[in-house]
């Protein structure tokens, strides 16, 4: 029997080193080596992967790249429109696809729901509740009117199980849920460790390319928000999808950060449900339903979400700091930015706002990051501090350098137009050769922060 030695393995990059240090001599990251048993050597070659499915050419020999002939991944579709969205028109057949986000967040429900939707369309899913009993997900699955035939669930952690049950049932579709609670037991490291995650998922994948049914794998994230376990988790699929936003509100976006088999700048936007999530294809209207006219500290700004433009409203309020020093809390925005902004107003507007209070928020539990913002979250503050309301029928969109002055933004005409759709009629937006009046919604340019402000008032 080969002799078996003693390795520690970084949880956060997966880097290896023989003796224990305080922190990972690659990724600098601290407490994240932990200790596990180095799999012996073995005289049985492993398997070596095929080709992606859709691939064209010969696999096994230097083709020129003009000889390679294009064709289209064929596509399973999930029949949700915007998870559809998001992978770039479906599943592609034989890929593999990582679906990460917070607990509670609702991954578990959307894949029930979309295995569902694939059931009533003829194909069969192959469910692996790893984490959860039978009775668990049957429930869960009454409680969003997924109950079908076609949906095969399997309570199982066992990596070989797991892969016999696949080949048995041939499936259309598999998923695992979650990838953290599957077993090998030729390892004899603890589940969810670096060395059981990057097996489970090679021997998984292998099986997917292999039998040409997606699969779908279920990870956990960390504090900081990224999928636990070894980086190689996610070079390993072709596709990586995250969950996102607060689990205290209804809205949730899911956004591609990798995608072998689409673009990655599709955002698909859900709303948590009593019957699950339910999609939604117009989040503007949604975001602005409870708009108020004649509010101060109020601004409407067209966020771009991939390849969508999202129209969100933006909340500032200011006052007198009676506590100490002045506090800056934000939600839904960029902090630094806020605060950047802040000083703007102060040294290149005149607003003496050093010794208030400010409190900003992003409506609906979405986060608007993009310098596009700055313009209107400038305009919500100095709105608030000021007491003078914007009107409901404008927008604004511009990024604020440290002069004061107001910058271009990418893609002006298609956040001009989603506005126009929606009755805007007015639209305080940067000088340029972009801004451009759409039907009704008229455009005002403006070179400076202060400049916007006077056109407001």
């Amino acid at each position: 029997m080969a002799k078996r030695k003693i390795i520690f393995v970084c949880q956060q990059c997966g880097a290896q080193t023989p003796r224990w240090a305080g922190r990972c001599p690659d990724c600098n990251e601290w407490n994240s080596l932990v200790e596990e048993v180095a799999e012996p050597e073995s005289d049985t070659p492993r398997p070596k992967l095929s080709a992606p499915a859709g691939a064209g050419g010969r696999a096994n020999a230097p083709t020129p790249i003009t000889q390679i002939e294009l064709c289209d991944a064929a596509r399973l579709a999930t029949g949700i429109g915007e998870f559809d969205r998001v992978l770039g028109g479906g599943a592609a057949l034989g890929s593999a696809v990582l679906v990460g986000g917070d607990p509670g967040i609702g991954k578990s429900t959307l894949l029930l729901q979309a295995a569902h939707q694939l059931a009533v369309g003829g194909a069969t899913t192959l469910y692996v509740t790893a984490e959860e009993s039978l009775l668990q997900t049957r429930l869960r699955a009454e409680r969003l009117g997924a109950m079908h035939e076609r949906i095969l669930l399997l309570a199982e952690t066992g990596l070989d199980a797991i892969l016999e049950h696949w080949r048995r049932a041939k499936p259309d579709l598999v998923v695992v849920d979650s990838i953290q609670m599957v077993y090998c037991p030729d390892l004899p490291s603890a589940p969810g460790s670096v060395a059981q995650v990057r097996e489970g998922a090679t021997r998984l994948v292998y099986q997917a390319k292999q039998t040409g049914a997606p699969l779908f794998l279920v990870g956990h994230v960390t504090k900081s928000g990224a999928i636990a376990g070894p980086r190689t988790l996610e070079h390993l699929v072709d596709t990586v999808l995250y969950f996102e936003g607060d689990r205290f509100q209804t809205f949730r976006l899911l956004r591609a950060v990798k995608n072998r088999f689409g673009s990655t700048n599709e955002v698909g936007v859900f709303e948590m449900r009593g019957q699950g999530l339910g999609e939604v294809t117009n989040p503007s209207e949604i975001f602005l339903s409870d708009l108020r006219s004649g509010v101060t500290g109020s601004v409407v700004v067209p966020s771009l979400e991939g390849t969508r433009s999202i129209l969100v409203e933006v909340q500032a309020l200011l006052a007198d700091a009676h506590y100490g020093s002045a506090e800056r809390k934000v939600s839904g925005v960029d902090y630094q930015r806020v605060c950047m902004l802040l000083a703007v107003l102060e040294q290149r507007v005149g607003l003496n706002i050093g010794g208030q209070d400010a409190f900003v928020n992003a409506v609906g539990g979405v986060r608007v990051e993009e310098p596009a913002a700055d313009l209107g979250i400038a305009l919500a503050i100095a709105s608030s501090f000021s007491r003078f309301p914007v009107p409901r029928d404008v927008i604004l969109a511009g990024e604020v350098g440290l002069g004061g002055e107001v910058r271009a933004v990418s893609r002006l005409d298609a956040r001009l137009a989603e506005a126009a759709r929606l009755g805007f009629r007015r639209a305080i937006v940067p000088a340029g050769p972009a801004a451009k009046s759409v039907g009704p919604l008229k455009t005002q340019p403006v070179r400076s922060v202060a400049e916007a402000i006077d056109a407001l008032k």
